[in-house]
């Protein structure tokens, strides 16, 4: 989940406005590329990295950042690149900056100085997925009046950067929970934005690397197997289905970490209200989205008002019946693909820009990418109260090898608590941040949380009560808060129909 910082964001403004490190005229553009054999197999990937080299001019904060003498040629900072290649066959991930391996999971303020302040806004590399066609290829970056090219070889007898593929898992799906058609009807069209480690990107199962551990699945990226998994649960009231997908990532990453931006272990999600109105699947009312502890919300109905959030855009359909969302790279916040910073266009069914994947249900078939900007790759779905939720609740407060950091469930308004004493608040993580990644009922909304509408993981343990507060509906279009099945709080009604 990527948090937006204050800090982070005043930096970026100085930077931008010059004061941080004041624009310097590029005169010399060096390229590097990984691996440096510049050789790599069809659908894998090369970092194309540009140095750029001028008379380095102080800002107000050039001191700070160590910054040569004016006029004297060393390595500046520039936005203003443009990457191509010839032909045109492959595809560039979104600019980065380029980090060794040993930086990559450095996190706090001392290291955010280390790499520069300037590093808030510059970015030096891109990443570039080679097509399946075998040949040469002349990347090339252009800076003003300058430009400098590489060519990339792409060869089957290249070295293969991908290890052994794992064992794959076995793709059924648990369909006798009676709610699995309303999962499957609604089942949502992921448009998953890739970026420089496009693997942390795909969407996958907690336990991809074979164990329950959650302290070793950065290190397990590629190790385990990446196949496509969707995570859900249904709770029901008298008016509505509650539908919720959560997708996990073994990493939430950056090409700059502070301040816990980058930790192991990644579950962001969305939920569907349905209104029951007779017929066997009901119709889509609502899709509420969770990115960067913030409450998102898509309707197509005009009647339906803000409440207590805003209405953020129109609910766009995949053949349909399918909710589009999209998933940012790094830090996997959720938004309906109408979001104004959504890089996907549901009309185009395509990404505006950078790369990414696209993922369908098909049941019991779960497909791995074939590479970063792949298409159309099947997901199928687990259970959250049978996989997650009996691990992650319990009698003490301890941490066990999966969750950490729990608490007791203490809704506003009076609401129903959690059917069990503690709950976990966090996947025990430790490499680059401890216990940022949280289950579903441990998600908050920083504004419905600031006016003590909705605690901490209220909006997705009671999404009924939640839906009432954050919207406004007809009085024809009741919003029932009484639950006929909700297995995670402690409601009378829990009777599975």
């Amino acid at each position: 989940m990527i948090k937006k910082f204050p800090l982070l964001i005043l930096i970026t403004l100085l930077v931008s406005i010059g004061l941080v490190s004041a624009q310097s005229k590029v005169t010399k553009i060096e390229l590097n590329v990984f691996p440096k054999t510049a050789k790599i197999r069809p659908l894998e990937t090369a970092i194309i990295q540009a140095e750029f080299y001028g008379a380095k001019k102080k800002g107000l904060f050039g001191n700070l950042l160590g910054d040569a003498a004016d006029g004297k040629i060393s390595r500046v900072q520039s936005n203003k690149w443009k990457v191509t290649v010839t032909p045109q066959k492959g595809w560039f991930s979104k600019p980065f900056l380029y980090q060794k391996e040993g930086e990559k999971t450095k996190s706090g303020f001392e290291n955010f100085i280390k790499q520069g302040l300037g590093a808030a806004s510059s970015k030096d590399s891109v990443l570039f997925t080679a097509p399946e066609k075998e040949g040469k290829y002349k990347i090339k970056i252009t800076e003003g009046n300058l430009s400098k090219e590489v060519t990339i070889e792409v060869s089957n007898s290249a070295k293969s950067q991908k290890n052994s593929p794992p064992i794959p898992f076995d793709n059924a799906t648990n369909s006798e929970d009676p709610y699995f058609y309303l999962v499957e009807n609604y089942a949502p069209f992921i448009a998953q934005e890739t970026w420089f480690n496009p693997e942390a990107d795909f969407i996958t199962r907690f336990d991809f690397d074979g164990n329950w551990k959650a302290d070793d699945n950065w290190e397990n990226l590629e190790k385990g197997s990446l196949q496509a998994y969707v995570y859900y649960t249904v709770m029901e009231t008298e008016t509505h289905w509650f539908l919720h997908y959560n997708f996990f990532h073994p990493r939430d990453y950056s090409d700059i970490c502070i301040v816990g931006t980058c930790h192991e272990n990644d579950n962001e999600g969305m939920i569907l209200a349905v209104r029951k109105d007779g017929s066997k699947f009901g119709k889509l009312e609502v899709m509420e989205t969770l990115a960067h502890n913030n409450i998102y919300t898509f309707t197509n109905d005009k009647k339906i008002k803000k409440g207590v959030h805003n209405i953020d855009g129109k609910l766009d359909l995949y053949k349909d019946k399918h909710p589009i969302v999209f998933i940012e790279a790094g830090g996997h916040g959720v938004l309906g693909s109408s979001h104004k910073t959504s890089f996907f266009d549901a009309e185009k069914m395509d990404f505006k820009q950078n790369t990414g994947i696209t993922y369908v249900y098909e049941k019991s078939n779960a497909e791995t990418p074939k590479h970063s900007n792949d298409r159309n790759v099947s997901y199928t779905f687990i259970n959250i109260y049978e996989d997650w939720w009996k691990k992650g609740n319990q009698e003490t407060d301890e941490a066990n090898e999966t969750f950490d950091n729990f608490f007791e469930y203490e809704p506003f308004g009076n609401r129903p608590r959690a059917s069990a004493k503690f709950i976990a608040g966090a996947f025990k993580g430790r490499t680059a941040s401890d216990n940022k990644a949280k289950p579903f009922w441990a998600w908050h909304d920083r504004k419905t949380k600031k006016k003590k509408v909705l605690n901490t993981g209220q909006w997705a343990l009671d999404p009924a009560y939640a839906l009432s507060k954050n919207l406004k509906f007809p009085k024809d279009k009741p919003v029932s808060t009484e639950y006929i099945f909700n297995p995670y709080l402690d409601v009378e009604k829990d009777i599975t129909p």
